[in-house]
């Protein structure tokens, strides 16, 4: 089956931060550098397999920078690269919608 090639730069941005995840992910990851456990035990209900294939993706898409220290025990961090941050100002729009909209809910 043939994939649809993408057109408009809104759905290239979904294809990319698109899903459960990855926003939450970057969420997490605004505040600074984070290892593998402490990710998962902010976003809960994310299951590990889950949450490797999602940092996969977005290290795929240059979102985020893996740092492995090379120790033993293994240490690896997580944090967002410049166009990862770059998303911020749209999570935080995403944001302010999201509250006026619930508020308007109610």
């Amino acid at each position: 089956m043939p994939t649809k090639a993408v057109c408009c730069p809104v759905e290239v941005t979904l294809k990319v931060i698109g899903g459960r995840w990855k926003v939450l992910i970057i969420h997490n990851l605004l505040g600074g550098a984070m290892r593998f456990n402490e990710l998962q035990r902010n976003l809960t209900g994310i299951t590990h397999r889950t949450l490797s294939r999602q940092l996969r993706e977005m290290e795929m898409h240059q979102l985020i920078v893996r740092n492995d220290f090379n120790e033993t025990p293994p240490r690896v961090e997580y944090s967002l690269s410049p166009l990862g941050h770059s998303l911020k100002s749209i999570l935080f729009v995403m944001d302010e919608w999201g509250r006026k909209y619930r508020a308007g809910a109610q």
